[in-house]
C-alpha cells in the first residue's frame, strides 16, 4: 500500500527487453533498498528484483508492458518513486494501491501565479470514479481533483509537486498512469450488491 506522497524521482538507466517482458534498471537517492520490497514507480507497484549502491531493477511482466506506459519508457526518463508504506508510518495522501486503473493524456498545462493547473483526459471507463474534489493519483501522485468535464479534467499543483515529481517532464500529449480512488470501487460494488438484493426481494 501506497500514500500516494512521491519521495523523490528516479532516472531509467537502462532497458533490457526479454521474452516475458522488460526490466528496468532505476538510479535512485534512497539510502537503503532490499530484495522483494514494493516500490511505486510512477504508480505502478512494482519488486525491487536486484539492487545495488544508486540502483535497483524491476521487472516488468507482459501485462504490465501492455497496460502501462511503462513498456515505452528509455534511458533517461524521469520516474516517480515511493516505497510502500510501513505500519507505522504517516498517512500523507490517500489509499493508493499501485494498482494502475488506465492512462490518461495531458491535455493542457497552464502557469497560474507561482502555481500550475494541468488539464488531463478523462478515459470513458473511470469517468465514473472521478469527481470534483476527489482523490486520484496520476503517476503514483495523491492528487485532489480541481474540476472535472465530461471528458477531461483539472488538478492544481503547487511549486512542491512541480519540483519534486515528473510532472515538471510532462508536456501536452504526454500518457500519464491512473489510479482512481479505490473506496469509490468499493461503495460501488456495495451498493450494487444492495441493489441486486433490493430487486430480488421485490
Amino acid at each position: 500500500m501506497f500514500t500516494g506522497i512521491v519521495e523523490s524521482t528516479g532516472e531509467i538507466r537502462s532497458v533490457t527487453a526479454t521474452d516475458d517482458g522488460r526490466r528496468l534498471r532505476i538510479g535512485h537517492d534512497f539510502e537503503a533498498l532490499h530484495h522483494g520490497q514494493s516500490i511505486s514507480v510512477s504508480g505502478v507497484c512494482l519488486t525491487v528484483e536486484r539492487f545495488a549502491e544508486g540502483w535497483f531493477e524491476v521487472f516488468l511482466a507482459s501485462e504490465t508492458v501492455e497496460k502501462t506506459y511503462l513498456g515505452e519508457v528509455g534511458e533517461g526518463d524521469v520516474v516517480n518513486l515511493e516505497r510502500a508504506l510501513a505500519a507505522d508510518g504517516r498517512f500523507d495522501g490517500h489509499l493508493v494501491q499501485g494498482h494502475v486503473d488506465t492512462t490518461a493524456v495531458v491535455e493542457r498545462v497552464e502557469r497560474v501565479g507561482e502555481d500550475w493547473r494541468y488539464t488531463f483526459s478523462l478515459p470513458s471507463d473511470v469517468r465514473q470514479y472521478v469527481v470534483s474534489k476527489g482523490s486520484v493519483a496520476l503517476d503514483g501522485i495523491s492528487l485532489t481533483v480541481a474540476s472535472r468535464e465530461e471528458e477531461t479534467f483539472d488538478v492544481a499543483i503547487i511549486p512542491t509537486t512541480y519540483e519534486l515529481t515528473s510532472l515538471s517532464e510532462k508536456d501536452p500529449g504526454d500518457p500519464v498512469h491512473v489510479e482512481v480512488d479505490v473506496v469509490a470501487k468499493y461503495v460501488e460494488s456495495m451498493l450494487e450488491g444492495y441493489l441486486a438484493g433490493v430487486d430480488e426481494r421485490i
